[in-house]
């Protein structure tokens, strides 16, 4: 589904929530680091799209793109939201993840996901769109509102970050 071409049929929301909702998802966690609220995201992000377009996305040029971008706004709302609150109200204890989160995660992924959250937000979330979306250079400059030089610039700062984080947990 990535880049449709003009001769392929437009697909139905359905299909697009089949085909691509786990990747969302995925997307998702690694921005909010919380697996409900990543589905949440996602779910909301579908919902929107179908409250705007209907069962038909023809009148848009990348419906896929669409909702990355509404995932990746949504995910941005999410963290202010957690600031503000986060600002007003004393510490808690840190985020227990759930069984299922454990699981699925390798202790190598751990190390990784732990250093990308000291990253700046548009530092992650431009790495994430780069390295588990796949996503070109334009196409994460679409997504964020950012030029392709910002993003260039972006991923090579958050890479030495992440590098240097990286080496000093080994």
């Amino acid at each position: 589904m990535p880049g449709l071409l003009a001769t392929e049929p437009v697909p139905r929301i359905e299909e697009l929530y089949h085909h691509r909702r786990l990747s969302l998802v995925r997307l998702a966690v690694l921005l909010v680091d919380d697996l409900p609220t990543a589905e949440d995201v996602v779910q909301d992000a579908f919902t929107a799209l179908f409250r705007r377009h209907g069962h038909r996305l023809g009148s848009l040029d990348d419906p896929e793109a669409y909702l990355r971008t509404s995932v990746v706004n949504a995910a941005r709302s999410v963290l202010r939201r957690r600031r503000t609150v986060r600002a007003h109200t004393p510490e808690r204890e840190q985020h227990v993840p759930a069984p299922e989160e454990d699981v699925l995660l390798h202790e190598d992924h751990r190390e990784v996901l732990a250093a990308l959250r000291t990253l700046t937000s548009r530092q992650r979330e431009v790495l994430v769109l780069r390295y588990w979306s796949h996503l070109s250079e334009a196409e994460i400059a679409a997504t964020l509102g950012l030029s392709r030089g910002t993003v260039k610039s972006t991923a090579s700062r958050a890479l030495d970050a992440l590098g240097r984080r990286l080496e000093g947990l080994r």
